[in-house]
């Protein structure tokens, strides 16, 4: 919210300095971000009249001016802005002025003397416009000081406003605060009813339930669209950060920024019958002011005429109705919308409002019918005209309530740990604008209508905290015994799990919780999304159902600029939507995924360069899986994003626990990432399960070992391989090892060769060569009878 400081004070004056107010903002919760000062220094910048503007003899763009400056005699002045003409009010540098690093001095420019210099705004630190000289109204006192004339010196204030605080995107909504921390109070505020004069209405319609509980509305007639705003609107306007545009439109925009109240202006003439409010429908399209054509749903709510959409409500109103300086008849508009019916309505069409800003955080529902006699009165003086009776429909029902609160004085000392007076109490509550009455035991309070954040008893002690000074709280040690939780030895701590990641040389990265919808459809994960209610942006509007797509992103974007090797691992969490009656809660899983490409190995002489690979992932989630004691098994994977022939489900007794694998080529195209990416994403919790350790007695005895080569069906997987292997060896074989593949001449087409070497051992004896023969047999009987495999000759 930024807004100008001498319109903040017309509001509540306080004697405190420029510095002193942006601390008492920054301290009571409305953050300071930028203080701009306008007008220091330009004391010796008048109000000027060019009388006539000749070209310069010796430069096209240059023109010679005689300005009046009130001093009797013209000054001449070489100007090269492309709006000096005769005519023109503007301010002008005397000899001598100071303007920014700039020192006015007579000067001579190809030839021709120069007695001070005519300014643009942006010269004069007063706007960013550039273009031409800054003009002044016709009327303009020629020789008054542009500080005085301007109403100068001022300062152009921007705060940065929490969520709750709705009611500070105004200037009488920021003054409240003020007043209570300054021990001031707010100036009444005029918003009697001005009488009307003509008889034409328009019937109003509420059609969308309790989203648009009230709409107000009032014909003027005979409006003159053409008149100028007035200086002092416009500086308004301009030093909070608006620029003007036309007087209707900058009565709208001027009373939205003082009270709060977004409004539209329709030009009546294309009207063609009563307005309403409802729901938009599927297939409906409304072309905007801004000229865009705005494809809807039915999640919008439209501001109709006669059924035909003329605005949306609370973001921006259509192009087909607007306001122009042909119109002579208007309809004023001022409603309340419900936050829920606004949020995320503008970003699912890239659009952001100053409107739809104010109504997603709440707008003062009582608002409408002051905002709309306010900004009647000042059409009325600036343009003229002939009001109508304010027409109005409200659904009561359907309003937000104020409710009362009790407020109790041992509560407060109980919560801020100190007693604040009673005087102090009631005077801070009743400068904030809220109703107050003493009970026995402390006081009744309502909350103005504007403020959405006083609900409970602490809403209201955290108004006596901010306003008489968290600095005014003393700093406390808590008291109490401390209870030390002793860490669970039946699980690996996420700490250790990092731990493992990055000594396998992967780096952590922490990503949004919040994805694109698009992205997802990309790895085609669209089932059981969770998507936002008030998305921050169309690109983060969905909770991600997964690690990997947020991760691979983030390794594609350090893959683009030039890093040859990436290693990124995430700790995080992954929402689903559960299936159930009503809206039951995501459900969300505590993940680990990594993601890795381009060389195995940093580069050094001493190895050879290759890319990495399926396997080399696979080593560092058997490290991982390692130190929690888990032993994983691997089965083919037919994931979408995985590669058909490069992929595994990563199973552990039994249980699913995620996936491994290259990430498709195609589905690495689509993300414009050129080389082969690797990645892993399991459950953590399955896989940080850990027996407690126990003690076991060591073999005394020495082993033996047997080396096998069996030609066996080139789909037989070796993890079933493997444990047939087990099943038939017994409880002799300590260990199996796959040491050798072989394909190729000597083995027959359809078949591989796998050499594996049993490691066998008792824990009582020193096995003889009739014990390990009578395992291996064993071994090579079952593996010819369950996959079909025979001894290699």
């Amino acid at each position: 919210m930024k807004f100008s400081e001498n319109w903040l004070r017309s509001h509540v004056p306080t004697t405190v300095s420029r510095d002193e107010l942006s601390a008492v903002l920054t301290a009571i919760g409305l953050e300071v971000e930028e203080v701009e000062a306008l007008g220091d220094g330009l004391q010796h910048v008048v109000v000027a009249k060019i009388i006539s503007a000749e070209r310069h003899p010796e430069a096209d763009r240059l023109q010679i001016c005689q300005v009046d400056a009130g001093q009797g005699e013209h000054l001449q002045i070489v100007c090269g802005a492309p709006n000096a003409r005769p005519g023109l009010v503007a301010p002008l540098a005397m000899v001598g002025a100071q303007i920014g690093d700039l020192k006015i001095k007579p000067a001579k420019l190809r030839g021709v003397d120069s007695n001070g210099m005519l300014c643009s705004a942006k010269e004069l630190g007063l706007d960013t416009d550039a273009s031409g000289l800054f003009e002044l109204p016709d009327d303009a006192p020629v020789g008054q000081t542009l500080v005085e004339y301007l109403g100068l010196p001022d300062a152009s204030i921007e705060i940065k406003l929490t969520p709750n605080r709705a009611d500070c995107f105004s200037i009488r909504g920021i003054a409240f605060d003020v007043a209570a921390a300054c021990a001031s109070e707010v100036v009444p505020f005029d918003a009697a009813p001005v009488a009307a004069v003509g008889t034409r209405e328009l019937s109003i319609q509420l059609d969308a339930g309790a989203e648009a509980p009230r709409y107000v509305g009032r014909v003027i007639e005979g409006v003159n669209a053409r008149a100028a705003t007035p200086l002092w609107m416009a500086e308004r306007l301009r030093r909070s950060g608006v620029r003007p545009v036309s007087l209707l439109v900058d009565v709208t925009q001027y009373v939205m920024l003082e009270l709060g109240q977004p409004m539209h202006a329709f030009d009546l003439g294309t009207l063609q019958g009563s307005i309403g409010v409802r729901r938009s429908r599927a297939g409906e399209t409304l072309k905007l002011l801004d000229g865009r054509d705005a494809a809807l749903d039915d999640s919008f709510l439209l501001v109709t005429d006669a059924d035909r959409p003329i605005a949306l409500a609370g973001l921006m109103g259509g192009f087909e109705t607007r306001v122009t300086d042909d119109t002579t008849n208007v309809f004023l508009e001022a409603a309340h919308f419900a936050p829920a019916a606004i949020m995320g309505r503008g970003r699912k069409l890239g659009l952001h409002t100053d409107a739809g800003h104010r109504f997603e955080r709440g707008v003062d529902p009582v608002l409408p019918r002051a905002a709309t006699e306010y900004a009647t009165r000042l059409i009325l003086d600036l343009a003229g005209g002939t009001p109508a009776p304010v027409t109005e429909a409200v659904r009561d029902a359907d309003l937000p309530a104020t409710a009362t609160i009790g407020l109790r004085r041992t509560r407060i000392a109980r919560v801020l740990g100190i007693q604040i007076a009673d005087a102090d109490v009631e005077r801070i509550l009743r400068a904030l604008g809220m109703d107050v009455s003493a009970t026995a035991d402390g006081w009744q309070v309502t909350a103005p209508s504007r403020r959405f954040d006083i609900a409970i008893e602490e809403d209201l002690i955290e108004e006596l905290a901010r306003i008489h000074g968290y600095e005014q709280i003393p700093t406390t040690l808590p008291g109490g015994a401390s209870r030390i939780a002793m860490p669970t030895e039946t699980r690996l701590d996420d700490l250790s799990v990092r731990r493992q990641l990055v000594a396998r040389d992967l780096q952590e990265t922490i990503n949004y919780a919040f994805v694109d919808a698009a992205l997802l459809a990309q790895w085609q994960l669209s089932e059981g999304l969770v998507a936002l209610a008030n998305p921050l942006s169309a690109e983060l509007a969905v909770m991600r159902p997964s690690l990997l797509p947020g991760l691979v992103a983030t390794l594609g974007r350090n893959a683009a600029r030039q890093l040859g090797r990436v290693r990124l691992f995430e700790l995080g969490r992954v929402f689903h939507q559960q299936a159930g009656e009503g809206q039951p809660a995501p459900l969300e899983t505590q993940r680990v995924a990594a993601a890795i490409c381009g060389d195995a190995d940093t580069q050094q002489w001493g190895l050879p360069t290759r890319k990495v690979d399926f396997h080399d992932l696979k080593g560092d989630l058997e490290s991982l899986a390692a130190a929690s004691g888990a032993e994983l098994e691997f089965r083919p994977s037919q994931r979408p994003y995985g590669h058909p022939a490069r992929s595994a489900e990563v199973y552990r007794d039994g249980v699913s626990l995620g996936w491994i694998g290259q990430i498709h080529p195609r589905l690495a195209k689509a993300m414009d990432i050129d080389v082969d990416v690797v990645a892993f994403e399991l459950d953590l919790a399955p896989l940080a399960a850990r027996a407690l350790p126990r003690a076991t007695e060591l073999s005394r005895f020495p082993s033996m070992r047997r080396d096998l080569a069996f030609l066996v069906p080139e789909g037989a997987a070796w993890a079933d391989l493997e444990a047939t292997l087990r099943r038939a060896a017994g409880p002799l074989l300590r260990d199996v090892t796959l040491f050798d593949r072989y394909v190729g001449q000597g083995v027959e087409p359809g078949f591989k060769s796998l050499a594996m070497g049993l490691i066998l051992q008792d824990k009582s004896r020193t096995l003889t060569d009739r014990d390990v023969d009578a395992v291996v047999a064993e071994a090579v009987s079952a593996m010819e009878r369950e996959h079909h495999a025979r001894i290699r000759g």
